[in-house]
């Protein structure tokens, strides 16, 4: 019997750039050269946005207002 390892979903470093690059410049509205410039934390950061926008992902904790700013600020 195969078992699955995780190891096995790995995609090419080719591929994860062209996927990248493909999110930054279609769904993220950037130029090919602003998403190669961007720090490739900030393009992740963009990119879950984008999915919690469109429903695709969930938020991992949601605050409040008030769990950021205390009252009688």
């Amino acid at each position: 019997m195969y078992k699955w390892h995780k190891l096995d979903s790995r995609v090419s470093d080719e591929e994860l750039f062209t996927r990248l690059l493909y999110y930054g410049t279609v769904h993220l509205n950037r130029s090919e050269e602003e998403t190669w410039l961007m720090p490739l934390g900030l393009l992740l950061d963009l990119w879950e946005c984008h999915r919690q926008f469109l429903g695709i992902a969930k938020p991992s904790r949601e605050c409040d207002i008030y769990d950021v700013i205390p009252e009688g600020i």
